[in-house]
């Protein structure tokens, strides 16, 4: 790889040159000038050579260099050594990205193709000692190879003065040329063969840009760096913009950008003054539009800041390219970057994790050995972050077992500083209320159901589907199989900022663990692994009036009574081990969710009356309830659940005229017999009646009814569907099978009644699934139908 060639390069700067010519004076007044400035540079102190055998230190010294300066004086040619120097130096221009610079010393570049008397006399020379053989016609070709570069004249003028020219301006190739990667860059070249694709640096029709996005730590800085590295000499100049976050807190600091990126693309002595930013995006228009130049903006969290620096990437010549760092995806979408262009920096696989912690973690002294399960617990818990990885790697440096058990311990409940203060970054960047859904997240419902846990969080209005997306670009979350994912160390940093609310538990925003006491906050989540009995007074909640959440798992109250909840309260869920409905301190109520499944109760009488704000009710495998409450004092409830409550027999006439309601939900309710005859819930999506054994008389569907698509029949006793149900024009599917036990004349004869009463092929195909069970075979023939197809069907 070509960023690790660089890498271990000795000297910055190989003189080639003819010491007859030039030794004593130019060349050495040039060698003090370039050593003056710190600038590492080889010159070969041999003045007589013996043998034909070129010294081999002398060519890896060419290797080992970062630029190689050609003097060519009136004699250069006429010695083989420096035409071996020279055809070296050009295949490592070719082969290893050497900078050549040519320094014609009172010669014409022109006369290295077409040689004055004194080259041509050189050559003859050669070719009669050598013959006309490779070796020669090497020689010539790297002569005019060499004599195309650019470089630096010299006739009669200053020899001063151009020497110091020529130190600035290595000083200055010196300054953009390579920048440090990492201690150990590990993991980085499979990810920097797939960036260099997406630059597509083969072309030169336009102004390409390239996001690089991820969290906090994972390694996009290092990656820009490597790349950089690895393309720059492509370019006619190059910048590498640190910590645009950081560095443009207001516009006199990217002011400063401004100017540090006009000083490096421009290779100036001194740096332009830029008055105001204005003034900056006229001078970068101005002065870039005629060069092909690569940019890379670290670390950028505004667009203010890329429009400040590079519009939108129109300002430069064709040819160019942009890598913009960042860790929000939102900010790339608004400068026009595609995804196709957008790279996803992503955790470190396990053996390149483990390879870098060791290299952090281990001393190559060391002499005693770490057990694996101690280094397996540091990778589980920095999940192929690689600042974690480094962080804690040199934390744990040359310590012995123990020490690890014990530092591990605490590692695991508080987050190292270092990683924690970088992670931070991306929380400080969010708006309040996303930061709010961020900590409910961190602290609460990390791998909860993402639609769930927007069914929560709207009810205390956090605007949850924004909110989610946010914190997705941002790097901070991720959905996946329909969960909310976290990474465990910015689920810690998220943990740390309310612990840091204050050191009183009472006084924190959240309560997660289920050995805390109660106190007043905003949210509660109590969760043991086992049911557990807490003692909790009827008033335990009543004085918390920021409370908004309380989740309840697995615990089970020992005091008789029902316990008084805070009117403010937006979601309540007591799950398990529930035997009493609560009480609300006053009126209005503003409970959005309600969630009291698996509770052991009979009846629900009053509870319900003035919840004007209830959304979502779930009594679900309640299996000992008989009636369904009376819900006609929520007006707003749009989901019900009622599933698996075996005992219930009536479902209450009130759901017949809740216009909000979309889901109903009677699953496994095998003793329900009294259902309302007319539904008229005109917003109602999904009817789910599977398994309940006892219904057998459809209710009629109003014209009003439009919006149900999803009706759940399967295995109930119903001997046919009303002629309404030609109302149902946004039914996608009728049910997942209707049975019926019986011969096919039943079924023929179920069809018949149900399907052919309404005339709705104008209108919309249904897709049917009928499953016929033969009573005798006991088999189960599952066949898709369109209406146009059953009824051909019938018809035979």
């Amino acid at each position: 790889m070509a960023s690790s060639l660089k890498s271990k390069r000795k000297y910055h700067v190989f003189l080639s040159f003819r010491g007859e010519d030039i030794r004593n004076n130019f060349l050495g007044h040039l060698y003090r000038a370039l050593d003056q400035k710190g600038i590492y540079t080889y010159v070969d102190s041999k003045e007589l050579r013996k043998g034909e055998q070129i010294d081999l230190a002398l060519m890896k010294a060419i290797e080992e260099s970062q630029i190689a300066i050609i003097v060519f004086s009136k004699d250069y040619a006429s010695s083989w050594w420096c035409l071996e120097e020279l055809v070296k130096i050009i295949d490592c221009k070719k082969e290893r990205d050497l900078m050549v610079f040519p320094l014609f010393y009172k010669v014409e570049p022109r006369e290295l193709r077409t040689p004055r008397p004194s080259n041509r006399d050189a050559m003859v020379k050669h070719e009669s000692k050598y013959g006309k053989d490779s070796k020669v016609k090497r020689w010539e070709k790297a002569l005019s190879d060499a004599s195309y570069l650019s470089g630096w004249p010299l006739k009669d003028g200053d020899e001063a003065e151009l020497i110091q020219k020529i130190v600035t301006e290595i000083s200055t190739h010196l300054n953009r040329t390579l920048l440090h990667v990492a201690m150990h860059p590990v993991g980085i070249h499979s990810p920097m063969v797939t960036l260099k694709s997406m630059l597509n640096l083969e072309s030169d029709d336009d102004v390409l840009m390239v996001g690089l996005w991820g969290q906090g730590g994972i390694g996009k800085t290092t990656l820009a760096k490597a790349v950089y590295n690895d393309i720059y000499n492509r370019f006619e100049n190059s910048c590498f913009l640190m910590n645009v976050r950081e560095v443009s807190k207001d516009c006199k600091d990217l002011v400063t950008l401004q100017e540090k990126l006009l000083f490096e693309i421009l290779a100036l002595k001194e740096r332009l003054v830029v008055s105001n930013v204005d003034r900056g995006i006229n001078l970068i228009q101005e002065r870039l539009c005629h060069k092909k130049v690569l940019l890379i903006l670290d670390d950028v969290n505004d667009l203010y800041q890329l429009h400040a620096l590079v519009g939108e990437g129109k300002w430069l010549h064709n040819g160019s390219r942009i890598i913009v760092t960042t860790r929000d995806n939102h900010l790339l979408t608004c400068l026009g970057i595609d995804q196709d262009h957008v790279y996803k920096v992503r955790e470190l696989n396990y053996n390149d994790a483990r390879e870098l912690f060791s290299k952090h973690a281990f001393p190559t002294h060391q002499n005693f050995m770490i057990r694996t399960d101690l280094v397996d617990r540091v990778l589980n818990h920095a999940k192929g972050l690689p600042l974690a990885l480094e962080v804690l790697g040199s934390f744990l440096h040359g310590r012995r077992d123990y020490e690890w058990e014990s530092a591990l311990d605490d590692i695991s409940t508080a987050p190292k500083k270092g990683i924690n203060d970088v992670l931070k970054i991306s929380y400080d960047g969010l708006e309040p209320k996303v930061k709010e859904i961020f900590l409910h997240i961190a602290c609460l419902f990390k791998g909860w159901n993402s639609e769930y846990v927007k069914k929560v969080l709207d009810s205390c209005d956090l605007k949850a589907v924004i909110g989610l997306q946010i914190l997705m670009e941002r790097s901070l979350i991720k959905i996946e199989f329909g969960n909310i994912r976290m990474h465990d160390l910015i689920q810690l940093m998220g943990m740390d900022i309310v612990n840091q609310e204050s050191d009183d538990p009472r006084r924190r925003s959240r309560l997660w663990q289920y050995d805390d006491e109660n106190c007043a906050v905003k949210a509660i989540l109590l969760e043991p692994p086992e049911p557990t009995e807490k003692c909790i007074s009827p008033d335990a909640f009543t004085k918390m009036r920021m409370l908004r959440l309380l989740i309840l798992h697995n615990i089970h109250d020992s005091v008789e009574g029902p316990i008084c909840l805070p009117n403010g309260l937006r979601w309540f869920e007591w799950t398990g081990c529930a035997c009493q409905i609560p009480e609300f301190s006053s009126i209005p109520k503003k409970l959005v969710g309600l969630n009291m499944r698996e509770f052991n109760i009979t009846e629900v009488i009053k509870q319900f009356k003035d919840f004007q704000n209830l959304k979502y009710i779930n009594f679900s495998h309640c299996k000992s309830l008989v009636r369904m409450p009376d819900l006609s004092c929520t007006p707003n409830l749009e989901e019900l659940d009622l599933r698996n409550c075996k005992d219930l027999v009536e479902a209450h006439k009130s759901i017949a005229y809740l216009n909000k309601l979309q889901v109903l939900n009677l699953e496994e309710c095998s003793e329900l017999s009294v259902f309302p005859n007319k539904l008229q819930s005109k917003n109602l999506r999904v009817l789910n009646l599977k398994n309940c054994t006892k219904f057998e008389r459809f209710p009629d569907i109003p014209h009003e009814l439009k919006a149900l698509k999803e009706l759940f029949l399967e295995r109930t006793p119903i001997k046919g569907l009303p002629t309404s149900i030609e109302n149902l024009v946004s039914l996608e599917y009728n049910c997942e099978s209707l049975q019926n036990y019986g011969d096919s004349t039943t079924i023929h004869d179920f069809v018949r009644r149900g399907l052919t009463m309404a005339d709705i092929s104008s209108r919309y195909e249904v897709r049917f699934t009928l499953m016929h069970t033969h009573a005798h075979a006991h088999m189960h023939i599952d066949v898709d139908y369109t209406l146009d197809s059953v009824r051909g069907w019938i018809l035979q």
